[in-house]
């Protein structure tokens, strides 16, 4: 369900599509020549657009056990902050780049190749706790304001710069030209602003109930990975300058700390299955089968079994797969990860009831896990029953209204059942979530065709506005 391409690229998409753009002003200007104040409403608008450029540019893994673990560390942490001016909201880009960052408006993503480098819950946990303490500061709104940058299309470039240039700034600028790489890092954090995130996060951290010696963790790492790779580093640690440093410090805060507190146990058991899931999916498949060939024989979890039928499968080694499917079966019967992903696998297969049973057992375990109605209402559409189908895939549809693939099947289930206005419509959505202009816009104008109710063409309109806030980053 996830788009994929590289982070240079990536890179370059959002800081071309964002200089190209439209240099309207939206930051509120005072009477006193260039000054400016960057308030409330300006960071909520310039956050609203900064997502819509990222979401366009970047793989987001929409993966429910992924995602909503993501935002559940999210929200408990969020928990035992201020009360915030917007609703944060954390999600997980597909790349192996160290990275993570706060945009606009608590706007927050996570790497999926940060996640993979931890051994600990608690070192997520302490990257994002710095992280949400540059929202709860408002650091970046301080950086923006004193930038006097005014149009809100160059701040959306500026910010891609300051946030994913690192390693890949060189081949990006090749294609952008220094100048604007350069003048992002009008934007990048102050040395104050890192100190007051850790300090600030880590207070956070351990309200939170976290073990504080995860964020001591997580620096350590990337201070490793900065030193196994030199210059070529993703911008997490070249906008954290001084990590040597702050590790001092903060070890010597964690040292301070009662002894329970110190001590706190570590509860890795969700950290654990989105580390699966994102390696056995979500990986280059010879690191990830790296991974299981140097597992010792006889200490294979549960998961690993799992972890390795996925890899398998997109090595297309099926029957292979098909027997660690059912060691992972064997092995945790209960388990609803489990169940779900030997489901979806058997529905590849084309093994349609082996598939509906695992997947009703995975809806009965987890009534909360999309992914299992997403392949469920396939299975239905597959038998030709439309009804239950929609009805399945449009509650995925409501929790996850920006994935393509969801939109696709939902357009081909309306078609196919006789509903001409929402197939085309469900299908524009779809090309229009992969960033494929001409296709949404021949199934817009099919859409069109058979717009008759005033509903009907409400839902147009709706089209057109997310058409046209999508446009702005092609």
């Amino acid at each position: 369900m996830q788009p994929t391409r590289t982070a240079n690229i990536l890179l370059a998409a959002i800081l071309l599509a964002a200089l190209a753009a439209p240099m309207g002003v939206l930051l509120s200007s005072t009477a006193h020549g260039s000054l400016f104040e960057f308030t409330i409403k300006d960071e909520r608008e310039l956050g609203r657009k900064f997502n819509t450029a990222v979401r366009a540019s970047l793989p987001i893994i929409e993966d429910p056990e992924i995602k909503e673990y993501a935002q559940d560390l999210g929200r408990r942490i969020i928990a035992v902050m201020p009360p915030q001016p917007w609703d944060i909201e954390v999600n997980v880009v597909r790349s192996n780049m160290l990275n993570a960052f706060a945009g606009p408006a608590g706007y927050v993503f996570l790497f999926s190749g940060l996640i993979l480098e931890f051994e600990h819950e608690s070192d997520l946990a302490g990257v994002l706790a710095h992280e949400l303490a540059h929202v709860s500061q408002r650091h970046l709104a301080d950086r923006i304001q004193k930038s006097q940058i005014v149009a809100p299309a160059a701040m959306i470039g500026m910010l891609a710069g300051a946030f994913l240039g690192g390693g890949q700034s060189t081949k990006a600028a090749l294609a952008i030209g220094s100048q604007a790489l350069g003048t992002s890092a009008m934007l990048s954090f102050t040395r104050e602003n890192e100190r007051d995130a850790d300090q600030i996060g880590m207070g956070y951290l351990i309200k939170a109930g976290f073990n504080p010696w995860g964020l001591v963790r997580g620096f350590k790492v990337m201070r490793r990975k900065q030193w196994i790779m030199g210059r070529d580093i993703p911008s997490y640690l070249s906008t954290h300058p001084g990590l040597d440093e702050r590790i001092d410090y903060i070890s010597s805060r964690v040292e301070q700390l009662p002894e329970d507190v110190r001590n706190r146990p570590e509860n890795d058991e969700r950290f654990e299955r989105v580390k699966t899931l994102i390696r056995s999916r979500f990986t280059d498949v010879t690191l990830a089968m790296g991974y299981y060939n140097q597992l010792e024989p006889g200490k294979w979890t549960c998961l690993d079994y799992m972890g390795h039928g996925i890899l398998l499968e997109r090595m297309n080694r099926m029957a292979d797969a098909s027997h660690e499917f059912e060691k992972a079966l064997s092995c945790a019967p209960s388990d609803s990860l489990v169940a779900r992903e030997a489901g979806r696998f058997y529905f590849q297969m084309g093994s349609f009831e082996r598939s509906a049973a695992l997947l009703q057992k995975a809806v009965m375990l987890n009534p909360r896990d999309l992914m299992t109605y997403f392949f469920y209402a396939r299975l239905l559409g597959e038998k030709k029953d439309y009804a239950q189908a929609i009805d399945y895939m449009e509650r995925v549809r409501k929790k996850v209204p920006d994935d393509p693939e969801i939109r696709y099947y939902l357009g081909r289930f309306y078609g196919e059942s006789g509903d001409a206005f929402q197939g085309h419509l469900q299908l524009a959505y779809a090309s229009l979530f992969k960033n494929e202009q001409k296709p949404a816009d021949f199934q817009r104008r099919q859409a069109e065709r058979f717009a008759a109710t005033e509903e009907q063409k409400k839902a147009l309109e709706e089209f057109e506005s997310a058409y046209n806030e999508r446009a702005e980053f092609w």
